[in-house]
């Protein structure tokens, strides 16, 4: 009988460490998912995760502000998003869970789009990204700026991928004069890029 108890009391004992070990654990995914974040709306910015075969997101922690992030996922990339545009991403997310990638996956958005099944990307929504290693650009802003071309808005086009990763910092447009146009802002070196680690 002593026995017994002893195997019980170790068997409820590691039970009670890996439950503690697993919360920790949750805690510092969320807390890593919204570190792109600028510090203000971290607290409440909602974190889930897709399932890698159906596409269907998980909750990780419900928000109640305007921005929702995912987990660091197998590359090293962190994203932040604006959650209007939730039903683009869950979308695009069961799509490639079906096997469209690449040009034939942004096609059937485009016409997704089209259709009014979801809404164009709103002009001037910003995503946030962190990458883990100093060998791509670490902390990076995306402004979307649908159908925009370099000339209205003033950006230049040229790529600054070396320039970022010295800590300038150059921003540059990318896709000009399509759904999909983006202003790429690295802020790599600077004080938020810090605050940001």
């Amino acid at each position: 009988m002593p026995q017994i108890k002893l195997i019980l009391a170790a068997f409820f004992t590691g039970s009670l460490l890996a439950s503690e070990a697993s919360a920790q654990s949750m805690e510092e995914t969320i807390t890593k998912a919204v570190s792109p974040l600028p510090e203000d709306l971290r607290a409440e910015a909602t974190v889930y995760r897709y399932d890698e075969d159906t596409g269907e997101r998980i909750t990780l922690r419900a928000g109640s502000n305007h921005v929702e992030c995912t987990p660091t996922d197998d590359e090293g990339f962190t994203w932040c998003y604006p959650i209007r545009d939730r039903e683009r991403r869950d979308l695009s997310t069961k799509l490639a869970a079906e096997g469209l990638e690449g040009e034939a996956l942004q096609t059937a958005l485009q016409a997704a789009e089209d259709s009014g099944a979801i809404e164009p990307m709103a002009f001037g929504s910003i995503i946030y990204r962190r990458f883990d290693t100093p060998d791509r650009i670490q902390y990076l802003w995306v402004i979307m700026v649908p159908d925009a071309n370099a000339e209205e808005l003033g950006m230049p086009t040229g790529r600054q991928r070396d320039n970022a990763l010295a800590g300038k910092g150059t921003p540059w447009m990318m896709r000009p004069g399509t759904s999909g146009a983006h202003l790429m802002i690295p802020i790599n070196g600077t004080e938020y890029s810090n605050l940001a680690n």
